[in-house]
């Protein structure tokens, strides 16, 4: 797998999208990673499915119960790094990740002709390790061009979800805009219409 460096925005996204997916996040749903074939799902969304290099690379590898694991495994590290006040901490979590599966930056010419950095995943790395490769990618650009303040919980009083705001504006509230945002919108709607059915206490 080839990761371009400098859209880290790719890797704040899978890193975003990957930890809500729990049930921990997802309560009226429940876990999203029910199985291989979620995660497979999972991946086929961000673009991230490898090659199977078993064979060859005209094929797609099919998540297994071994890769499950190990990318719940590797969920659960994330929320521990997001939830981190450190910056280092962070940096340094990254940088651990991007580690596992990275062989290094390297320079070549993107579709358009244009230079970019790249990270490139070593042949044998596992699929948690690829994708905690593309995560670290993400968070590492995302302290370096944004700040730590990025990273953050999910604004609903009614949601465990985090976030990595890559945003110009920088004023996301909620992991999951569509739904959390249409949540908290709905309730408070329902609220003002309570209060306004209410007839006022006698005196």
């Amino acid at each position: 797998m080839k990761i371009p460096f400098s859209d880290y925005a790719l890797g704040a996204g899978v890193a975003t999208d990957l930890v809500n997916t729990s049930a921990l996040v997802r309560r009226s749903t429940g876990e999203v990673l029910a199985g291989p074939a979620a995660l497979g799902r999972f991946l086929d969304d961000h673009g991230l499915l490898p090659a199977n290099t078993a064979t060859n690379a005209a094929t797609t590898h099919r998540p297994t119960e071994q890769d499950l694991t190990q990318v719940l495994a590797l969920r659960e590290e994330l929320r521990t790094l997001l939830e981190s006040d450190d910056e280092d901490t962070v940096a340094e979590g990254a940088n651990a990740l991007l580690g596992r599966a990275g062989t290094g930056p390297s320079l070549a010419r993107d579709e358009d002709g244009r230079w970019q950095w790249y990270v490139t995943t070593r042949p044998d790395a596992s699929l948690a390790d690829q994708l905690a490769a593309v995560i670290g990618t993400g968070l590492l650009g995302v302290l370096r061009t944004l700040s730590h303040q990025r990273i953050r919980h999910c604004a609903s009083p009614v949601c465990d979800g985090m976030f990595v705001d890559t945003s110009k504006a920088g004023r996301r509230r909620y992991c999951m805009p569509d739904l959390c945002g249409n949540r908290l919108n709905v309730a408070r709607h329902r609220a003002r219409r309570l209060a306004a059915d209410t007839p006022p206490p006698k005196s």
